[in-house]
């Protein structure tokens, strides 16, 4: 095969930072399942889910039901007008996308967050960051696990705010799975990358971040957070599972938090010393003689 000329090949730099993102993407779109191994492996979190979130499993198992029983065949078949055959997945993602919208107006917003923020806080006591989780909430140092530390919040907690403008948006998101063969790709994409973006709130309000220096860390992690949270939409379009796969997306958005926040302290502690050992070469320095002082009476 002969070779590529000179202006065609790739730059190395170019391929360098391709890399870089195709790691950070994978990086970033592991924590979600990682979330599923650590909640099945920590039986303290299991009342978490099963105490309060399987009840709305089920009533989503009878949503997903009514929706695939009534509307699922009239879809495919509008679908199947330009999609051919392939328009059962168009049709499987719009339902799904359906009892998503319902799921989330009518249970996520009032019922799933107070859990989701336990969740949250617990892992990040897990983790070594009980600093961080102690001031916004009363905590019982002396319990057997971080889920029996947690007492109530002292400030309004919330692990992402609930808003009617996100069921808008996911509502005006739905038809491009109308869209043959990249329609669904690109539901799945952008409404996960909106997904992603607010997995960090409670991280951000823990830490006192105002809404301009949010901001500012979204725009910084953007990349990351399209690809976290396309497979966390994934994972909620499952049904029946939804509620499941919602609570350890949050385990694992925490994880995540937890790694970004051990090395925004070790970047921190790291200046602090480069800043001392400024100030204390500064303090070793030979101090300059005054100038020669003569007096020159006329």
């Amino acid at each position: 095969m002969p070779d590529l000329p000179p202006d065609s090949a790739p730059a190395p730099s170019t391929l360098r930072r391709l890399g870089g993102y195709l790691r950070r993407a994978a990086h970033a779109a592991r924590f979600p399942l990682s979330g599923v191994v650590y909640f099945c492996r920590h039986r303290e979190y299991h009342p978490l889910f099963f105490g309060r979130l399987l009840p709305l499993a089920l009533i989503s198992f009878f949503v997903y039901f009514i929706l695939f029983a009534f509307t699922f065949l009239p879809q495919f078949a509008f679908l199947a007008i330009f999609h051919g055959w392939g328009a059962w997945v168009n049709a499987l993602f719009l339902v799904l996308g359906e009892g998503l919208v319902i799921t989330q107006a009518l249970f996520e917003g009032f019922f799933v967050d107070e859990a989701r923020v336990d969740v949250f806080d617990a892992t990040l006591i897990d983790s070594g960051y009980t600093d961080l989780v102690a001031p916004q909430r009363l905590l019982f140092v002396d319990a057997p696990d971080a889920v029996r530390m947690l007492g109530k919040p002292t400030v309004s907690a919330a692990y992402q705010p609930w808003s009617l403008v996100q069921i808008i948006e996911l509502i005006f998101c739905l038809p491009l799975n109308f869209i043959p063969y990249i329609g669904t790709p690109a539901f799945i994409i952008i409404t996960g990358s909106r997904l992603g973006k607010l997995s960090h709130y409670r991280w951000y309000s823990l830490r006192g971040l105002s809404r301009k220096e949010r901001r500012a860390e979204i725009a910084r992690h953007a990349w990351d957070y399209t690809w976290f949270g396309t497979v966390a939409m994934l994972l909620q379009l499952v049904p029946v599972l939804s509620f499941f796969f919602l609570v350890t997306s949050t385990t694992g958005s925490a994880l995540w938090a937890a790694e970004l926040e051990g090395a925004r302290r070790l970047h921190d502690q790291e200046a602090e010393r480069r800043r001392r050992q400024l100030l204390a070469g500064a303090s070793i320095l030979p101090e300059a003689e005054p100038p020669h002082y003569e007096d020159d009476p006329v």
